[in-house]
């Protein structure tokens, strides 16, 4: 009969995991040797905080809960990071760590802290298993964290408990998703006599959208009914940017001259809008609106919520798409003309090596179907403006939880998900500086990711946010002269790009590479505060 490691590990096996993302300590011996003995692969990070990450984007790409593990104490405080950022990101996860056998839980034990306290805030579920749970505690698991809105789950594994065999062995083979709820037919119905009374709508689409792979059907109301679109940073790809009805994308640079269109509109219709991403009340007009989701509506009292449309967004869309609608008073050439507007303010001549320069000649090199893994930072919102990618899954960032030091361990996550696709990570150099530690795990796995250092010697974004307060630049010089001040870091090559040119040639030496390569990239980061809005109601 099985021991409960080699169940548990067999279990996640047959729900499709192959990979799961940790740091061990000494409990997790029997984890691994289960899991080295099982096809599934333990990748072992040097930081907690990644290992969350990497499984974060794995459940993003996949669709399968991403599994991470830590053990006790700092390693669960490390872990719980990555764990929010998934919660707030909206990704399926299982999160394990090693917590005390239950006659020791509350005594005052080396390392010991309540896990179940720890991870109740930024998980949907959190539990211990036990052998008289372990059937019944893992399909639930798998089942919540993938459910509508995905999620985190936090399993605790007391240190006492792999040698038991609990439920005769059983494997778990499956689960099922709660169901989400068709939308009330007459609320859609009331939403699209309004969308027939309206004469300038404009669609808003959110991050539920992307995750939920609807794409296709978002597309075809667009060609359908002739309205401008806007996105919050998340949903980057649903509309392409070559589509000529696209406006931009929310709380991103220059979004002062998104509004310029969304600000004519005499309502606004939500469709997949998750507003931990940017709040409705943070950008729009006095208008009515139209809320279509998995989730209620989510907006201060003083808006007019005309219609809260809840349920299934594909049935949503099913309907939307068979309904006619009349002819908008939209000029489809003024949008365009915004449209490159944004892009020629985004891209000033400046005879400097900018981070827009930059990500120009990125978009030229990188192929169509190629991943780019954006950390925080400001130049986050540049990205976020200004990269083009023509589906979701291409362009992968934290917005939700919007953690410094995400950049490296999710080009890891992808590349190890995604192992025929380019990969390529933009970092600042100080977020570079949280999670660099993940080098030396893309140099151990062999894998090729690319990661561009913005080395600009500064904290940028609080940089601009001192100078919108009118105060004197302090405590974002990171340091003077060259920033690696050698040609290898942790055994990976380090490409200097001081112009355009140069990055090309830096480039295309990196993606020749087996292994992991840095391109430390001297850019001038002054351009960021006329990029970066300040207001744009």
């Amino acid at each position: 009969m099985a021991e409960l490691s080699e169940q548990l590990i067999k279990s996640f096996r047959a729900l499709g995991v192959r990979h799961v993302f940790g740091i061990p300590g000494g409990p997790s011996i029997p984890y691994m040797e289960a899991m080295r003995n099982n096809g599934v692969e333990f990748v072992l990070v040097s930081n907690e905080q990644s290992a969350a990450i990497m499984a974060d984007v794995c459940g993003r790409l996949t669709g399968i809960p991403g599994v991470c593990h830590a053990t006790f104490g700092p390693g669960a405080t490390n872990l719980l990071t990555g764990v929010g950022e998934a919660f707030l990101d909206r990704s399926p996860l299982i999160a394990l760590t090693t917590e005390v056998k239950d006659q020791d839980i509350g005594r005052k034990v080396q390392m010991n802290i309540d896990h179940q306290a720890l991870f109740k805030p930024v998980t949907k579920w959190t539990t211990r298993l036990s052998e008289k749970n372990f059937k019944e505690t893992i399909t639930r698991a798998f089942r919540i964290a993938a459910s509508e809105v995905p999620g985190p789950v936090h399993i605790g594994l007391p240190v006492d408990i792999d040698g038991k065999n609990p439920d005769n062995g059983a494997l778990v083979t499956g689960f099922e998703k709660d169901a989400v709820p068709s939308p009330e037919p007459l609320l859609l119905e009331e939403a699209g006599r309004i969308m027939g009374l309206a004469k300038k709508p404009v669609l808003a689409i959110g991050l539920s959208v992307a995750r939920l792979g609807l794409w296709q059907a978002v597309r075809e109301f667009v060609a359908k009914n002739k309205m401008p679109v806007v996105l919050t940073p998340m949903a980057k790809g649903v509309i392409p940017e070559s589509d000529p009805w696209y406006a931009g994308v929310l709380f991103h640079a220059r979004s002062d001259l998104v509004a310029d269109i969304y600000r004519d509109a005499d309502l606004v219709i939500g469709l997949g809008y998750d507003p931990i991403e940017f709040n409705y009340e943070s950008w729009m007009p006095p208008v009515p609106l139209i809320h279509i989701d998995t989730a209620s509506v989510d907006i201060t009292p003083e808006y007019d919520v005309t219609c809260n449309v809840t349920g299934s967004l594909a049935e949503a869309l099913d309907y939307l798409n068979s309904i006619d609608l009349p002819e908008y008073r939209w000029d489809v050439e003024q949008i365009k003309e915004n449209k490159n507007k944004i892009y020629r303010e985004l891209s000033p001549q400046t005879g400097t090596f900018t981070p827009s320069g930059l990500l120009n000649v990125l978009r030229e090199i990188l192929p169509e179907d190629g991943i780019l893994t954006g950390d925080v930072g400001a130049h986050v919102h540049l990205l976020g403006q200004l990269w083009k990618v023509n589906e979701p899954g291409r362009f992968i960032m934290t917005n939700g939880w919007s953690s410094m030091g995400f950049g490296i361990p999710a080009a890891v996550g992808a590349k190890i998900c995604c192992p025929q696709r380019p990969v390529v990570c933009i970092t600042g150099d100080g977020g570079f500086l949280m999670n660099c530690g993940e080098v030396l795990t893309a140099r151990r796995l062999g894998i090729n990711v690319v990661i561009i250092v913005l080395c600009d010697r500064s904290l940028s974004l609080i940089d601009v946010k001192q100078d919108f307060k009118n105060v004197p630049g302090y405590g974002t010089v990171l340091y003077e002269g060259e920033y690696f001040q050698a040609d290898k870091f942790l055994g990976a090559p380090v490409f200097k790009a001081y112009d355009e040119s140069e990055l090309k040639l830096s480039l295309h030496k990196a993606f020749s590479l087996s292994g992991p390569a840095i391109i430390e990239a001297v850019v001038d980061g002054t351009g960021y505060k006329n990029l970066i809005t300040r207001s744009f109601k």
